[in-house]
C-alpha cells in the first residue's frame, strides 16, 4: 500500500494537459520562444503551428523535404531549413513565405537564431543605437508590382494588400541577431537578422593544436557530419557538436565538439546592425525594381506582339501585289496625298476595318498599345523611380560610415567599392528619366499615328466622319513614327537585358559634353549614355554585390577555432546516424559582481552505443566556466531504460524522455528532470592526457541516475524523438509511436498556461 503511495507520488509533479492524436509523425518540433505556439515537422515535409490548446493556426507544405527548423528570437518569424540547401523564413501570422535564400548546396542539418542579450534596455523597451533616417525623408517603400492578370500568390511578386517580407528588413528596432545554419557537408553560414549573409565557414579548414599520443599535434577534421551548432547569448562563441576523423590520425573517428571564436558579432554588433540595416533593405528595393523591369518588359512586348503581328500583313500584301515598296513608303504617299495602294486598302479596309470584325480593329490596337506605355507610366512612378531614389539615399548613408575607417573598415565597409556603388545609384536615376522621356515620346507619337490612321480608315469606308468625334493628329509626328518608330522599339531596347552588345549610339558632340562636365566633379563614368536602363541596372546590382561582398569575406575570416575536444570514438556509426544523436545545447546567465553576469553553456547529447565502448547507455552533461575550463559528468541510465531524447531547460535543468521496461505487454516510457549544477561534475584535462578522447578520462567517476529519487513521470506509450520543451513556458510535448502528441506542465507552480498570445 505504502508502494503504491510512493508510485503516485511521483507522478503528480508533471501535470498532464493534453492528450492529442496526430495525423503524421513528428520528427522535428520546436516551441515559440514568446508565444503559446508549437512548430511541427511531419515525415512528409509539412509544417503545423498549434496553439498551446492544440487550436491549429496554419499548415504549410514547401514540397521539399524539410531537414531543419527554428524560430525567431521574438517568435515574429519561423526559419525551415531544407534539403537543398534553401533557408525559408516564414510568417508566424498565417505562414506566408517573407523571404528564401540559398545558403547552402546541400542539405541544412540544423538552425540556430539568437539575439543579443547585452543590448541596453530602457523601461522594459529595447533601444536601438541607430536611427533609420530613411523614413524622415520618404514615404513607405514600395512594393514589386504584380504582373497583369495572375492571382496573387501566382508568382514571387508580392500581393498589394501584404507587406510581410518588409518587415524583416525593417530591422532598425530589432534586437541585434544572428541566423547560424549548418549544412551537412560542414559549412556553417552566418546571416543577420536572417536575411543578410555576414560570414560562412568551412569546419574542415580549421587547424587546432590538440594532444595525440602524448605530445600536441596540429589536427583537423575530415569527412566531419555537424549535428548541433548553437550561438551563445553574448554572441561570442559558437559551440559545434560533429562527427569524423581527426587528422593526422585516420583511425580516430568520434565525436568532437568545437569552440568558435564569433567575438566579432559582439565588437562590431552596431557596426553590424548599421551596415546589415541598410544592405537588407537596398536589397529588397533592388528585388522591387528587378520585377518592376520585368512586369514592364512583359507588357510592352506584349502590346507590340500584337502590333506587329497585325501590321506585319502589309508587307505580305504589297509583295502579293508585286511591289517592291515598303509599308513605310506606302504610308507616306497616303499622307502625301497620293492615291492609295491596292495593298494599303486591303490592309485597312479589310484587316483593321472596325466593321469587319470588332475586337481587332484599330481602336482595339491603339488602346492596347497606348494603354500599357500608360502602365508602364505607372509603374515607373510608383514602384521602380521611388525604390531607385530610396537605393540612393540608404547607398548615401553607407557611403558617410565607409568614411569612418577606424570603425566600419575593420568590419569590410570598403570605401571605395561603396562609392562606386553611389555613383552607379545615381547613374540608374538619371536612366529612369531618360527611359520616362522616351516612353512619353514614344506613346505619343503611337497615339498619333493611330488617331491620323483612323481617320484614313473612315475615309476609305466612305463612312461619315464627325471632325468632332475624330481626334486630331500631327503630319509631322506621323512622318517621324515611320521613320523611327513603325520598325524600331526604343522602349523595348532600353528594357531588354540581352548578352548580345545593345549599346546605344551617342553623337561625338554630346559625348564631348558629358565629358566636360565630368571635370567639374561628381561622377567618373562617361558612358552611361550608352547604356540602357536593364543594363545599367545589372551594372549597379553587380556593384552592390562586390561592395556587400567584403564584409562578408572580412567577417568570415575573422571566426577562428578557439578549441577542438575529441570527446569519444565512434567504430560503427554512420555519417547520416551520427548527425540526429540527440543533442541540447543551452546557456545560463550567472551572476558575477556589479550587476554583471557572464554565460555558462551547458552542452548534454545521448552518448552512441557502440560494440566495444565501454560507456554504453550514458548521458554526457559538459560545461564550460568562465575561464573556458570544461568540465563532464557521465549520467548513466538504470538498466532497463534507454534515453530518447533529452533537453536542456530552465534553471540548469536537463528534462531526459526515457522508454522504460515493458511489462505484460505494455509499453511505457518516463520523463524526468535532473538539476543539472547539483552533479559532480569532473575536470576535463585540456593536454598531457593518455588518450586523445575527453571522455574517456571520466570513466571512474560515472554517476548513476537514481530513478526513485527524481521527479518521475510515467508515460502510458511508448515514446520517441523529438522532446519539445519551452522554457519560458515551463511544458513539454512528448511524442508517442502511435502518433499521440502529450502536453505536460512542467513548473509545479504552473497549473495553467495562459492561451492569450
Amino acid at each position: 500500500m505504502e508502494t503504491d503511495e510512493e508510485d503516485v507520488s511521483r507522478v503528480v509533479p508533471f501535470q498532464l494537459q493534453f492528450d492529442k492524436p496526430v495525423a503524421s509523425q513528428i520528427k522535428i518540433a520546436e516551441w515559440n520562444p514568446e508565444k503559446d505556439l508549437l512548430a511541427m515537422v511531419t515525415e512528409d515535409s509539412k509544417i503545423l503551428l498549434h496553439r498551446f490548446n492544440w487550436q491549429r493556426l496554419w499548415t504549410i507544405s514547401p514540397g521539399r523535404c524539410i531537414t531543419s527548423l527554428c524560430w525567431r528570437p521574438d517568435g515574429k518569424a519561423i526559419a525551415i531549413g531544407l534539403q537543398d540547401g534553401t533557408i525559408s523564413l516564414h510568417d508566424v501570422e498565417n505562414g506566408k513565405l517573407l523571404r528564401s535564400m540559398k545558403s547552402h548546396t546541400v542539405a541544412v542539418v540544423c538552425l540556430n537564431w539568437d539575439d543579443d542579450t547585452g543590448e541596453e534596455v530602457s523601461d522594459g523597451n529595447f533601444v536601438p543605437k541607430y536611427e533609420d533616417r530613411t523614413s524622415r525623408f520618404f514615404p513607405p517603400a514600395p512594393r514589386a508590382p504584380r504582373m497583369p492578370g495572375l492571382v496573387p500568390g501566382e508568382t514571387g511578386f508580392m500581393d498589394e494588400s501584404e507587406n510581410l517580407s518588409q518587415e524583416l528588413s525593417n530591422s532598425s528596432h530589432q534586437r541585434f541577431n544572428i541566423l547560424c545554419s549548418a549544412d551537412k557537408d560542414g559549412i556553417i553560414s552566418f546571416s543577420i537578422f536572417g536575411i543578410f549573409p555576414i560570414g560562412k565557414i568551412d569546419i574542415h579548414d580549421f587547424s587546432v593544436c590538440c594532444p595525440l599520443a602524448n605530445q600536441q599535434v596540429d589536427c583537423k577534421l575530415l569527412n566531419a557530419s555537424i549535428c548541433k551548432v548553437v550561438l551563445s547569448k553574448d554572441l561570442c562563441h559558437l559551440t559545434v557538436l560533429c562527427s569524423g576523423e581527426l587528422l593526422p590520425e585516420h583511425d580516430l573517428h568520434g565525436f568532437h565538439c568545437l569552440t568558435l571564436d564569433t567575438s566579432i558579432f559582439y565588437k562590431r554588433r552596431n557596426e553590424l546592425h548599421q551596415v546589415a540595416l541598410q544592405a537588407s533593405n537596398i536589397e529588397d528595393l533592388t528585388e522591387v525594381i528587378r520585377a518592376s523591369l520585368s512586369v514592364m518588359s512583359k507588357q510592352w512586348s506584349d502590346a507590340m506582339h500584337t502590333f506587329h503581328d497585325k501590321f506585319d500583313s502589309l508587307s505580305s500584301l504589297i509583295h502579293d501585289h508585286g511591289l517592291d515598296s515598303t509599308p513605310q513608303e506606302e504610308f507616306l504617299s497616303l499622307i502625301g496625298g497620293a492615291r492609295t495602294s491596292p495593298a494599303v486598302h486591303q490592309f485597312l479596309v479589310n484587316s483593321l476595318g472596325e466593321v469587319v470584325i470588332a475586337d481587332q480593329g484599330l481602336k482595339r490596337i491603339s488602346k492596347l498599345v497606348c494603354g500599357a506605355g500608360k502602365e508602364l507610366e505607372v509603374i515607373v512612378l510608383e514602384h521602380l523611380q521611388p525604390a531607385a531614389e530610396m537605393i540612393g539615399f540608404r547607398i548615401g548613408e553607407l557611403r558617410g560610415l565607409s568614411k569612418w575607417r577606424s570603425r566600419y573598415q575593420g568590419i569590410g565597409l570598403d570605401e571605395t567599392l561603396i562609392s562606386n556603388a553611389t555613383e552607379k545609384a545615381s547613374m540608374l536615376l538619371i536612366q529612369v528619366q531618360r527611359f520616362m522621356r522616351v516612353l512619353s515620346s514614344s506613346v505619343q507619337q503611337f497615339s498619333n499615328f493611330f488617331n491620323w490612321l483612323h481617320k484614313c480608315v473612315k475615309m476609305l469606308m466612305s463612312e461619315p466622319s464627325d471632325q468632332q468625334q475624330l481626334l486630331a493628329f500631327n503630319s509631322e509626328l506621323v512622318i517621324l513614327f515611320l521613320k523611327y518608330l513603325y520598325d524600331q522599339d526604343p522602349v523595348r531596347r532600353l528594357l531588354e537585358s540581352t548578352e548580345v552588345d545593345n549599346s546605344i549610339e551617342v553623337d561625338l558632340e554630346t559625348m564631348e559634353r558629358v565629358q566636360e562636365l565630368a571635370h567639374f566633379g561628381g561622377f567618373t563614368d562617361f558612358d552611361y549614355l550608352r547604356r540602357t536602363l536593364a543594363k545599367e541596372f545589372q551594372q549597379m546590382e553587380s556593384c552592390f554585390k562586390e561592395a556587400f561582398q567584403m564584409p562578408f569575406i572580412t567577417i568570415s575570416k575573422k571566426i577562428l577555432c578557439q578549441n577542438l575536444l575529441p570527446l569519444f570514438p565512434i567504430e560503427s556509426i554512420s555519417k547520416s546516424a551520427s548527425s540526429s544523436v540527440p543533442t541540447s545545447i543551452s546557456y545560463y546567465k550567472e551572476e558575477m559582481h556589479s550587476k554583471q553576469y557572464s554565460f555558462v553553456d551547458y552542452i548534454s547529447f545521448i552518448l552512441p552505443d557502440e560494440p566495444s565502448s565501454q560507456l554504453a547507455n550514458c548521458i554526457v552533461v559538459m560545461r564550460c566556466l568562465m575561464n573556458n575550463d570544461l568540465e563532464a559528468v557521465l549520467l548513466f541510465v538504470p538498466d532497463g531504460y534507454h534515453c530518447i531524447d533529452l533537453s536542456l531547460y530552465k534553471e540548469c535543468q536537463l528534462v531526459l524522455l526515457l522508454n522504460g521496461p515493458s511489462s505484460e505487454n505494455m509499453e511505457k516510457a518516463c520523463m524526468t528532470i535532473v538539476q543539472a549544477d547539483d552533479l559532480p561534475f569532473a575536470s576535463i584535462p585540456s593536454s598531457e592526457a593518455s588518450s586523445p578522447w575527453k571522455l574517456h578520462e571520466l570513466q571512474d567517476s560515472i554517476v548513476y541516475l537514481q530513478m526513485d529519487s527524481l521527479k518521475v513521470r510515467e508515460i502510458p506509450h511508448s515514446v520517441i524523438a523529438p522532446l519539445a520543451v519551452s522554457a519560458s513556458r515551463g511544458v513539454a510535448c512528448v511524442f508517442a509511436t502511435r502518433k499521440r502528441a502529450l502536453v505536460y506542465i512542467l513548473d509545479e507552480d504552473e497549473d495553467e498556461i495562459s492561451d492569450a498570445d
